[in-house]
């Protein structure tokens, strides 16, 4: 089971190029938003990286990462699908982790080799947010997810994994991890509903996104 202390986030390469072709795109924001405020919550690191932003753009400026102040590592940009790069790797080795929580895009690519190369070093747990993560093609989530889940990461939801970290409600936070659980609540609905049962509301449209160096045509 995580606990704080020897946990970490990382935040997988949501960035403003992707907002028009990622499935769900505006709901694995909000769930990044419910992170970070979690993260705030429980004094957790929070890691982030970005896939070649001079084609993708930043990080989404909806994202508070402003909020994270010393707790916020990166962004590092990086050409690596996987963000376990050096510079993560570097502060993965200053810090005492033992469980790592992932959430962004895309589920397939950076999420999934990002996993298994962290599985692969045989040091941490690794956690996935489901309602978290999401790819252009929204039929990719769930094989991604089942690739992961054998391969031995943990698969769960964002309230599933913050009550794992808070553990206990006699703790002294408790009252204003209740509080922030009772406000994100529709957000955490609605976001499941779409991430989890596979429905949309978008329109279907062709966009054209350089998918980190590629140009791909995705229907939304």
């Amino acid at each position: 089971m995580p606990s704080p202390p020897h946990s970490l986030f990382f935040l997988c390469d949501i960035q403003t190029k992707f907002k028009p072709a990622i499935h769900a795109y505006h709901h694995v924001v909000a769930t990044a938003n419910k992170m970070v405020r979690l993260a705030n919550l429980l004094d957790i690191p929070v890691v982030v990286t970005t896939q070649n932003t001079k084609a993708l753009g930043p990080t989404d400026p909806e994202i508070d990462l402003q909020s994270l102040g010393s707790l916020l590592h990166g962004p590092f940009d990086k050409s690596l699908f996987s963000m376990y790069t050096p510079e993560v790797q570097a502060v993965l080795d200053a810090l005492p982790i033992e469980s790592i929580v992932i959430f962004g895009i895309e589920s397939h690519v950076c999420v999934l080799q990002t996993v298994l190369a962290l599985l692969a070093t045989a040091k941490y747990t690794v956690h996935v947010v489901t309602d978290g993560v999401s790819s252009c093609n929204s039929f990719e989530i769930p094989i991604a997810l089942d690739r992961l889940r054998a391969e031995g990461a943990i698969v769960g939801t964002s309230e599933s994994i913050a009550f794992q970290l808070m553990r206990d409600a006699s703790s002294p936070n408790f009252k204003a991890f209740s509080k922030f659980i009772k406000e994100v609540k529709e957000t955490t609905k609605a976001t499941g509903e779409v991430l989890l049962q596979g429905r949309s509301n978008s329109s279907t449209s062709q966009t054209e996104i350089a998918s980190r160096g590629i140009v791909l045509k995705s229907a939304m």
